[in-house]
């Protein structure tokens, strides 16, 4: 889907509005909802898979989000290691990681409900506590946590 440039620009705005607002209020990862709103704007009209991080200390305050990896229209390579380097870099207490489906479908693959585990795994020898990992899809999305499968 093209968005002209106005449109990206309005989008890039509320993101950075929605940023602030998640850095200045001590509760905001008690509520999934917010994040799922959050994510739906940065990520669901992407044209190709993107894997993000976001960041959090021991409050769940939002420390960084980032793009980690891009991917093609079906899939994105993910580097655990990479992983680790930023969230030690961020001093991270706790991630929520989220990636993009371009066709739409927020159903995890088995692919995805992989390196998730993989990635619990690996993180929990650093102390880092993985809170979801949320796929969004065009008008719905998947959270491993409400799903139990963290």
């Amino acid at each position: 889907m093209k968005t002209n440039y106005s449109t990206k620009r309005i989008v890039t705005t509320a993101l950075k509005l929605l940023e602030k607002q998640m850095k200045i209020e001590k509760n905001q990862f008690t509520k999934t909802k917010q994040v799922i709103d959050y994510l739906r704007l940065k990520l669901a009209q992407k044209e190709r898979e993107h894997f993000v991080a976001m960041y959090l200390n021991n409050q769940h305050q939002l420390l960084k989000v980032e793009t980690l990896f891009m991917g093609t229209i079906n899939s994105v390579e993910i580097h655990p290691r990479e992983i680790i380097k930023q969230a030690l870099k961020h001093n991270a207490a706790a991630i929520i990681f989220a990636h993009n489906h371009p066709s739409g479908e927020a159903q995890p693959s088995n692919a995805d409900r992989n390196i998730n585990q993989k990635l619990i795994e690996i993180l929990n020898i650093v102390d880092i506590r993985v809170l979801d990992h949320i796929v969004i899809g065009r008008q719905s999305h998947f959270s491993f946590a409400e799903q139990s499968w963290l």
